[in-house]
């Protein structure tokens, strides 16, 4: 089975951020995404060609188009953020992103009627109707197919960088896990979601794809939802690791370190350089620390099990990413993802508010709610 790769222009970015509906008074998630999408969607239109449905009524996902820098592609999301807002605050809806809802139940969220949903639901069951979480998905693209299964493997090496710097889902059902991001563990117990498999060149992921066609797993590609994959339809790689980001500061300064990461990949394979890569048991392990202990992970470094703090080893990739960040016009969101360390991710700002009102979610909710509205975590 042969798969095209529609080669894109190099390290051009887009996003994908979900987004949760929460009633203004109680906090509780709000299933009303069918009215918003209605009055959001151009005259004329199928739908809104920026603002998207979900698997469930109580999620709308705002996407940008092809941007060349992450300063365009914030500037596009927030022009998205700016149209819902008019439509969700007379009807006293609020909007925040976070891995979970940190007390919604899921067995109370209503899935969007559509085929494609009520396929999965009645595959997955139980753990399909759990799937109450929301994510952010960078696209970057690339010049050659060649590149992308050298990319993506990586890529895994900084999975769980990216993991722990967007970890925002320390509750489940009125509880706090103790996982910095539980979403992560959630997710990938859908069939093809998880750690992607490290194919050895395009043929070898091409008789997967074929195999996963004939055996009945897929009908779509896009139904592979890897934690790192291919978008061959756009030409990109497509960052799936992180959980909801609850400000566009955060948005940028991820946006920014896969941007760059991927432009340094794509650099040194022009030169001829090989990329290394991390065996397939150390890229789970790195997943499972980063997700439970957030930015105290101390994650593997490489195949002979040299070990470091994820903070340190941001901080080293963060000044050797910085050259990168001029040639690509993003200096100023890369250094945000000093921000998130200097102040903490979500999971941290999420416990400290909870702690901060004895406990109380709601209390969480709404400092999610804030920060969105308010653009900035502090």
């Amino acid at each position: 089975m042969g798969i095209d790769f529609s080669p894109s222009r190099r390290s051009t970015i887009g996003a994908e951020w979900e987004l949760a509906l929460v009633d203004r008074r109680s906090g509780e998630l709000a299933s009303v995404a069918e009215r918003i999408l209605d009055a959001v969607r151009p005259d004329g239109a199928e739908e809104h060609p920026k603002i998207k449905q979900e698997l469930l009524l109580n999620t709308i996902e705002v996407i940008s188009g092809v941007c060349t820098t992450v300063a365009e592609c914030k500037a596009d999301l927030a022009e998205s953020l700016d149209v819902v807002h008019k439509v969700t605050d007379p009807l006293g809806v609020e909007l925040f992103s976070a891995g979970t809802h940190p007390f919604s139940n899921w067995y109370r969220q209503k899935v969007t009627d559509k085929a494609r949903y009520a396929k999965l639901i009645d595959r997955t069951q139980w753990w399909g109707r759990q799937m109450l979480i929301y994510g952010v998905h960078v696209h970057v693209g690339l010049d050659h197919r060649d590149k992308v299964l050298p990319v993506l493997d990586a890529l895994l090496n900084y999975a769980p960088h990216l993991q722990a710097l967007s970890a925002s889902s320390p509750y489940w059902g009125a509880e706090d896990t103790g996982y910095a991001s539980n979403r992560a563990l959630m997710f990938q117990q859908l069939p093809t979601a998880g750690l992607p498999f490290q194919f050895r060149d395009w043929a070898e992921l091409e008789h997967y794809v074929a195999d996963m066609f004939t055996t009945g797993v897929i009908d779509h590609f896009s139904e592979i939802r890897w934690d790192i994959r291919p978008a061959p339809h756009f030409g990109t790689i497509e960052m799936r690791v992180c959980d909801g980001l609850p400000t566009l500061e955060e948005v940028g300064a991820i946006a920014a370190l896969t941007q760059c990461l991927v432009e340094d990949f794509s650099t040194r394979l022009d030169r001829g350089e090989r990329l290394p890569t991390l065996p397939p048991w150390h890229v789970q392990e790195n997943k499972w620390r980063a997700a439970r202990y957030g930015t105290d992970a101390i994650i593997i470094l490489d195949a002979a099990g040299r070990e470091r703090l994820v903070t340190d080893d941001l901080t080293d990739l963060l000044e050797k990413l910085e050259p990168v960040a001029r040639r690509l016009d993003c200096v100023a969101e890369l250094r945000d993802v000093e921000t998130i360390l200097k102040y903490g991710p979500s999971y941290r700002r999420q416990r400290a508010v909870a702690k901060q009102h004895h406990g109380s979610l709601k209390a969480v909710v709404a400092s999610l709610v804030a920060e969105m509205r308010d653009g900035i975590a502090r």
